[in-house]
């Protein structure tokens, strides 16, 4: 079986009957890759996949929200976000600056500014539900795939949480 979508083309299902949707899409001077994922294409429907596709269109709109939520984590010196900055701060010392794209003078604001949105995986088979809809995967060096930061998404597009990866 398979489900046809006017964004995403022909899904078709694997022999388990899960589907899965991959793209690299440009975002500003960068490319994200996109996975569309659910284990039952029976558990995915045509709104979901709709939430998804507006998702996808409005990558800048969404990136702006997951990065004011990181902001507003930083009030908590326990926060994922705050241990995330301070953990790359010990790892890169006053090499830090190199991989800052604005120099403000305010390192926590000046890192989140830098973070790269490495991926978003939208997991369509959890629309509407209390799990994630989709999570966003950050990075301040792309080459630490183990160092991220993801912020969980609600079809709605409200930011869950922001945790870090380990």
């Amino acid at each position: 079986m398979a489900i046809e979508h006017d964004f995403f083309g022909l899904l078709e299902s694997g022999p388990d009957g899960s589907i899965f949707w991959s793209e690299n899409v440009e975002f500003g001077d960068q490319s994200v890759t996109v996975d569309l994922t659910a284990p039952d294409q029976d558990d995915v429907s045509v709104e979901a996949l709709d939430v998804a596709a507006s998702m996808v269109s409005s990558l800048e709109a969404i990136d702006l929200a997951a990065r004011n939520a990181m902001v507003n984590e930083l009030d908590d010196r326990t926060s994922e976000v705050t241990e995330y900055i301070l953990q790359q701060q010990a790892t890169f010392g006053e090499e830090i600056e190199d991989l800052l794209t604005d120099v403000t003078g305010d390192t926590h604001i000046d890192v989140i500014k830098a973070l790269q949105l490495m991926s978003m995986t939208i997991l369509a088979d959890e629309h509407g539900g209390a799990d994630p809809f989709a999570v966003l995967e950050y990075a301040l060096d792309p080459d630490a795939t183990d160092d991220v930061l993801l912020v969980n998404l609600a079809s709605d597009g409200r930011v869950q949480s922001v945790t870090s990866a380990d």
